[in-house]
């Protein structure tokens, strides 16, 4: 069993609805989800001009190795409506892989951990929820230490449903 986490992201349509469908599809299709981190509400990165994203990391004890994880959330978003737009465009859910056990993996289809992990805020806020000690092998950095160091200015703030 490997500890796998992911980071889930909805700004179309019902975003709470789309994220809890996302948890019981990858529940089914790809391991026990044994913790989550409290949902963000993040402006949009890369591409402004859309509607706040939800944000939120769990993780998950899986037995599939990577490419077939990839697959399977391939499948969970196509399910739940996701369409190409085009980059960093708006989407029903958004399902990244961010880390797979301390494993590094760089090939032409996918790429752990995550490329732009310490770039984002939107990733490392509710990574550090739920794993802040966890390591990145490339950066030589726990996942609190690249928050402390991330750059990033995008607003992510608490979700209330309220």
């Amino acid at each position: 069993m490997k500890k796998v986490y992911l980071l889930i992201g909805s700004n179309v349509g019902n975003r709470t609805k789309h994220m809890e469908k996302a948890h019981q599809m990858i529940e089914s299709k790809v391991g026990k989800i044994t913790n989550k981190s409290r949902i963000y509400e993040t402006e949009p990165w890369g591409e402004k001009d859309q509607d706040d994203f939800l944000n939120q990391a769990i993780e998950v004890e899986s037995k599939l190795k990577p490419k077939a994880i990839m697959k399977q959330i391939a499948e969970i978003e196509s399910f739940i409506g996701r369409e190409e737009t085009f980059k960093w465009g708006p989407r029903e859910i958004d399902i990244d892989v961010l880390f797979y056990g301390d494993e590094m993996i760089s090939e032409m289809d996918i790429t752990i951990p995550h490329a732009f992990i310490h770039e984002r805020r939107v990733t490392l806020i509710p990574l550090n929820d739920i794993c802040p000690d966890q390591y990145h092998p490339i950066f030589g950095a726990t996942v609190k230490e690249l928050l402390d160091m991330c750059e990033d200015e995008s607003e992510v703030k608490l979700y209330s449903k309220g």
